[in-house]
């Protein structure tokens, strides 16, 4: 296997296992999955776009399509029990989609060597995870899988049942 088949697969799993869980929750937004809060299923799945809009700014110093959304959705931002907070779902999930799709096309596009170029504008504090195109596109990918966790337990804190992680196809 190759570098970029193993980033494309992480990014296929994670993104398989994250918005299948979204799509399950999509009755129940801002279902919290602690009784102390937490990151709930809206503010999960605009966490992520905002990370997909910033992977082209962190590659090539782009400016991210959705970084009006940061106040609601970065670092440091409080989730909120109240939708209208918010964009609406389908509004953030047609740009998430949208904006994993360009990043998809970004590596289908890249030769295993460009995996090692180094990026022009990596996270303040995450140089190190974002100091090339491959590290960037695997960061991203276990970023999703990380927050998984999140929609598990607002699942459970429906009184739903959190399905098992299912291998991609």
């Amino acid at each position: 296997m190759h570098t970029k088949e193993a980033i494309q697969f992480a990014l296929t799993l994670s993104d398989k296992a994250v918005m299948g869980l979204i799509e399950q929750m999509k009755d129940d937004p801002t279902r919290f999955p602690t009784p102390n809060g937490g990151c709930h299923p809206l503010w999960v799945l605009g966490h992520l776009t905002l990370i997909e809009g910033n992977l082209p700014a962190v590659l090539f110093g782009e400016t991210n399509p959705v970084a009006g959304w940061h106040k609601l959705f970065g670092e440091g931002s409080e989730p909120v029990n109240d939708a209208s907070a918010y964009p609406s779902s389908s509004e953030i999930l047609k740009k998430y989609q949208q904006l994993r799709e360009r990043n998809l096309e970004i590596l289908a596009a890249l030769t295993e060597t460009d995996l090692d170029k180094s990026t022009v504008a990596p996270p303040r504090g995450r140089e190190h995870e974002f100091a090339t195109f491959g590290r960037s596109f695997l960061t991203i990918a276990l970023h999703q899988a990380l927050h998984r966790s999140h929609l598990t337990d607002a699942l459970r804190s429906a009184g739903r049942i959190a399905p098992a992680l299912q291998a991609a196809s």
